[in-house]
């Protein structure tokens, strides 16, 4: 009798755990962007809706290769330009545009369709969590931890991200505008690749204002796994 219930509180336990970890379970989406890009005002607006939902994790990548068109973006990296890249050819795409949104690292949608995107993340945040990962701040260190369910190896990545900055744009095809932009990222870095096979501890540092996230990405611009704020 005892070992009943021991057991039947064992599986409550765990599907009580499983169904939190679901609940706090996070989708990425990443908007391509560009300040000389007429057709991205509307998705950066949509970002911002993204930005303040609990359940989304939106980042705001800038990319460089419309600054030969009058105005250099000024949240612009080459790196973002080819993480673009990368999950096109991934994707077996053959071109790169803006706005461009992808959500968990594999669908892509244009970024100025708020009902599709919004329906992919409905469709990640039902699915399953192949991987759990808790992030711990204390000043400026991070302690993460991850268990997954399979092997294979996954990037462990620190994104660091502004809330909030202002772009006034004096050229190009936004000139004159002002633009307030959500999340914008200013650097990623890959922490370490992890053999998921086995539990992960690790830990990173962090300095200046920026805000922080941890992505679990399979190796090779594959699919995000898991994401966690570093508040």
């Amino acid at each position: 009798m005892w070992r009943s219930i021991a057991l039947a509180l064992l599986m409550l336990t765990g599907f009580g755990a499983a169904a939190e970890a679901q609940s706090n379970k996070l989708v990425v989406v990443e908007l391509f962007t560009s300040q000389g890009c007429s057709s991205c005002p509307p998705a950066d607006a949509f970002l911002h809706e993204l930005a303040a939902r609990k359940d989304v994790l939106a980042l705001g990548l800038h990319v460089d290769y419309w600054d030969y068109i009058g105005w250099k973006d000024t949240f612009g990296h080459t790196a973002f330009s080819e993480r673009q890249r990368a999950y096109a050819k991934v994707g077996s795409r053959r071109s790169v545009y803006t706005p461009q949104m992808i959500v968990n690292g594999q669908q892509h949608v244009v970024g100025n369709h708020p009902k599709e995107v919004n329906a992919l993340v409905k469709t990640h945040q039902a699915a399953p969590a192949l991987v759990m990962v808790d992030v711990a701040r204390k000043g400026a260190k991070l302690s993460i931890n991850a268990r997954a369910e399979g092997g294979g190896e996954a990037a462990v990545l620190l994104v660091r991200y502004m809330p909030k900055g202002v772009a006034q744009i004096r050229r190009g095809e936004n000139a004159g505008k002002d633009i307030t932009y959500a999340n914008i990222v200013t650097e990623i870095t890959i922490l370490q690749i992890w053999d998921m096979a086995k539990p992960l501890s690790a830990s990173a540092r962090v300095s200046g204002e920026d805000s922080a996230a941890i992505l679990v990405q399979r190796r090779g611009h594959g699919p995000i796994l898991a994401a966690a704020r570093a508040d």
